[in-house]
């Protein structure tokens, strides 16, 4: 959620004026349109039913796609935070860091990314706090569900 609020904002301040709703759920009418998420399920649903998704399935199959690599990545983070003896909002920022470096590792290897240094400064920085934003909302999130699972949260000294 992070990821995509820091996303919004950069939209609303280029001008953008569609509500958050409107903005993330967006129609993609073809596969030119759609997200980097889209494109690596088109891949991935292409090759292993080796037969062509036609456009009129871009918009669901990036969307599902979209939340479904958030939600992994969330999974995966709450599998290595839930093993550590006392899981902490700080974890998010490295957290972050490693989605927004694995994303720039593979994407490129894809063919949907340029390699990092190839993009302005200013594009990457933004970037990368977007994935740090979305790591720390995962962070925090998975803490305050272990507190309220152990009923340390609301209890009074």
């Amino acid at each position: 959620m992070g990821l995509d609020a820091v996303h919004y904002l950069q939209h609303r301040r280029a001008g953008g004026t569609d509500s958050p709703l409107a903005w993330e759920f967006a129609p993609v009418e073809s596969w030119e349109q759609a997200p980097d998420p889209g494109q690596v399920a088109k891949r991935v649903i292409e090759g292993f039913t080796q037969r062509r998704l036609p456009d009129s399935s871009a918009w669901l199959t990036s969307t599902l796609a979209h939340w479904a690599y958030g939600s992994a990545a969330g999974a995966a983070y709450g599998i290595v935070a839930g093993s550590l003896p006392r899981p902490s909002p700080v974890y998010g920022v490295p957290f972050g860091a490693a989605v927004f470096a694995g994303d720039y590792v593979t994407l490129p290897m894809a063919g949907l990314y340029k390699p990092i240094w190839q993009y302005d400064t200013k594009v990457v920085a933004w970037d990368f706090g977007a994935h740090v934003a979305y790591g720390t909302g995962t962070a925090i999130t998975f803490w305050l569900l272990t507190r309220l699972g152990t009923g340390t949260v609301g209890q009074r000294p």
